[in-house]
């Protein structure tokens, strides 16, 4: 027991504290901390930059939550229920096993306004094409192929809690009459709450922490405004721009607007004509 609380308090304490009284100085890596209070605590609060990131990023979480649980336990009922075949289960897994920025490449090249075979097939079925990185669809679209990334392993994780439950449990509920609904609701559920728990955890976590698919998707904190619509806590974290310290747009310009990545929007405004 004692070298799991040397480790925890070497690895996760300490370094809580002192980034807790970190936060309470001024600090660069040149110059030694000097104590301001709570005045970066003000700064952040009164940022419009920051709880516009945090609009966002609690928008991707909850999208991003429901769409993976709900798919991962239709998943999971359906390999347990119809196949327990470990190479269904490996082609599962298989999505989960490639590297976030080349599945963010590739959904960024198939659903492309311009070339992207997923409009393509959209145009081609008589409809318009879908700006899905447009400042309305991006979210939900990052959110997608996250989920579609991270569904595999979801779904393993729940069917092995399915694999846990007794055969002698739907049994006795088949002999009582219940109809398959009403066995997965009362029955299977309940039973798979400890698993169920880990998902949620693992997964608000991972939600919390997204950052390179939605820069390689939108460029959200490298070409775009730390207040777009794909700005989260992650990238304006990466841009370390605030409100107050955000370059001035030029009057005709539209890089403000939400979901804008055309426009420099650190560019200089041209001085005015004497």
């Amino acid at each position: 027991m004692l070298p799991a609380a040397a480790g925890f308090a070497l690895f996760y304490l300490w370094p809580a504290i002192r980034g807790a009284y970190l936060s309470l100085t001024r600090y660069n890596v040149l110059t030694p901390p000097r104590f301001i209070g709570l005045e970066n605590y003000e700064k952040l609060f009164g940022d419009r930059l920051f709880w516009n990131a945090l609009k966002v990023t609690a928008e991707y979480v909850v999208l991003n939550i429901v769409s993976q649980t709900v798919i991962s336990m239709l998943l999971a009922v359906l390999l347990y229920r119809l196949t327990r075949s470990m190479l269904v289960r490996g082609i599962v897994l298989l999505p989960y096993l490639v590297a976030n920025v080349i599945v963010a490449l590739l959904w960024f090249w198939m659903l492309d306004f311009q070339l992207g075979v997923v409009n393509n097939v959209i145009e081609w079925l008589g409809f318009d094409r879908v700006a899905f990185f447009g400042s309305d669809l991006a979210i939900p679209t990052i959110a997608g192929i996250n989920t579609w990334r991270h569904m595999g392993y979801t779904a393993l994780l729940i069917f092995a809690g399915l694999q846990m439950i007794p055969p002698s449990v739907y049994e006795a509920a088949a002999i009582d009459g219940a109809s398959e609904w009403r066995t997965f609701w009362r029955v299977t559920l309940p039973l798979l709450r400890p698993v169920m728990a880990l998902v949620m955890v693992l997964s608000v976590i991972g939600s919390f922490q997204v950052f390179d698919t939605i820069a390689v998707t939108t460029g959200a904190g490298r070409s775009t405004p730390p207040g777009s619509s794909t700005s989260t806590s992650t990238t304006w974290r990466s841009t370390g721009s605030t409100s107050a310290t955000r370059p001035r747009c030029r009057p005709c310009c539209s890089c403000c607007s939400p979901g804008s990545r055309t426009c420099s929007y650190a560019s200089p405004a041209p001085a005015s004509p004497t």
